[in-house]
């Protein structure tokens, strides 16, 4: 679950940008939850990846082995 938890700091991470963003105006941290939401994009694609790399690993254990 190690990977959970880094997508939940991450976003822990975000939060006073947010804020001041969504409840203050602040222009600036505008820009940082923009670059803070592609931080997040790339931690997503990558946490697929690994996860399709398991499954594929996965299924290959469970093919029987061919009597050739």
């Amino acid at each position: 679950m190690s990977r959970l938890q880094e997508l939940k700091d991450l976003v822990a991470s975000f939060e006073k940008d947010f804020v001041k963003f969504y409840d203050k105006g602040n222009k600036s941290a505008g820009t940082r939850v923009r670059k803070n939401m592609n931080e997040l994009k790339k931690k997503a694609q990558e946490i697929r990846k690994e996860v399709q790399e398991i499954k594929a690993q996965a299924k290959g254990d469970e093919e029987p082995a061919s009597g050739s």
